[in-house]
């Protein structure tokens, strides 16, 4: 393994980016579902009938896992560009993980 994917900063490139691509994939699916609710209201009461699986949950449970890992290192490449540099600021990835599981538990026990 080279010495820059070892970093910690580049796990934080990294989620942020798989996590970006990840919600790309699902946009279309949610205006899928947008859809429905505009022009077939019984359809989509079926299809939120269907969510309340508890397969659908954990799947939901995911893609807020997904924003808040994007959000926050996001967040830590704004810092990055915008704020003075100090150091090599490994406690932002850190507190960008942190945020986003802080975040994904948190609607894991209120999904449930």
């Amino acid at each position: 393994m080279r010495q820059s994917s070892r970093h910690t900063s580049y796990f934080a490139f990294l989620g942020h980016r798989l996590s970006g691509l990840a919600l790309a994939l699902f946009l279309p699916f949610h205006f899928l579902v947008l859809g429905l609710a505009l022009d077939q209201g019984n359809r989509l009461d079926d299809f939120l009938k269907w969510s309340d699986q508890p397969l659908v949950k954990m799947a939901e449970w995911g893609l807020v896992g997904l924003l808040a890992i994007h959000l926050a290192f996001g967040l830590r490449l704004l810092m990055l560009e915008y704020l003075p540099w100090v150091g090599q600021r490994k406690h932002l990835v850190w507190l960008g993980g942190g945020f986003a599981a802080i975040a994904g538990v948190l609607f894991l026990i209120r999904a449930f």
